[in-house]
């Protein structure tokens, strides 16, 4: 699967699967994550501590592996979503954004690449372009690039309307962990004024006919707002996998020992990863 084919399948009313990358640093991971059913995988670069050349090795691992390969960059800049793309990521997240400028200068970059300043800006803003066969050879090269934007605050929501009128959003990333925090629930996923704010994003969104990603941490979770219309799944990360594996795995194990006389150190608890 490539970019392009990933929005062909959830705009068609498919689902897609995927998760972040926030432990791996090593390229080779990118083998695994061809056998694990994925359709796409989210680098990410706003937590993690990545450096350039990391993130390029990375996407040209992911290059054959057919598991579409996504950068979620620093912040909502032209700059980071140019720079990660040229190196061969199929698309971008760009987190936390609030205002319909931020959105704008992330689509210019996304799709429009490499128009710059202000070619760049009345792409997005008028449709115009040097001629009509710029304006083809653009979207011939940038085909494949996803642009995700990231809504994960209590005035983001508010200006989602206007935010999704900027044509060229792929779909729109909600952060709990931010999200609770502005509507002041810190990671009270069953607050209802958490819930209330999630459908009103899937609910603009669907109007806008543009898919939602939620990045829970748990499969009830992700299962729950899979049924009320998220399906761009996003679900947790290969670190917090990775220790739920080991917990429940291992925890069995332990059992069966402490049974047979050995030592139980007990549940080592979910993971308290937050990204």
């Amino acid at each position: 699967m490539n970019g392009e084919q990933l929005k062909q399948k959830v705009n068609s009313g498919g689902i897609v699967y995927g998760t972040m990358i926030s432990l791996g640093r090593n390229p080779r991971w990118s083998s695994a994550f061809s056998n694990f059913g994925l359709d796409y995988a989210i680098l990410d670069t706003e937590h993690a501590a990545r450096s350039r050349s990391e993130v390029a090795d990375y996407l040209a691992a992911f290059r054959y592996s057919g598991v579409v390969p996504i950068v979620r960059v620093p912040i909502p800049a032209s700059h980071y979503v140019t720079m990660y793309l040229d190196a061969g990521a199929q698309g971008v997240l760009a987190p936390y954004c609030e205002t319909v400028k931020e959105v704008k200068e992330v689509v210019a970059a996304t799709k429009w690449r490499p128009l710059k300043g202000e070619l760049a800006d009345k792409a997005v803003n008028t449709g115009e372009f040097p001629s009509p066969a710029t304006k083809e050879y653009l979207e011939d090269r940038n085909r494949n690039n996803v642009c995700i934007i990231g809504i994960e605050s209590v005035p983001a929501i508010s200006n989602l309307e206007n935010i999704l009128e900027v044509d060229g959003i792929d779909a729109v990333f909600v952060g709990p962990n931010d999200l609770s925090i502005t509507l002041g629930v810190p990671d009270q996923y069953d607050h209802p004024d958490y819930e209330a704010a999630l459908r009103e994003v899937i609910s603009k969104c669907q109007a806008a006919e543009t898919p939602v990603l939620i990045h829970h941490q748990t499969v009830e979770l992700t299962q729950k707002w899979l049924r009320e219309g998220a399906r761009f799944v996003l679900y947790s990360s290969d670190a917090s996998t990775l220790h739920n594996g080991f917990r429940n795995e291992f925890g069995r194990i332990k059992k069966t020992g402490a049974e047979l006389g050995g030592d139980s150190d007990g549940d080592i608890g979910e993971s308290d990863e937050v990204i």
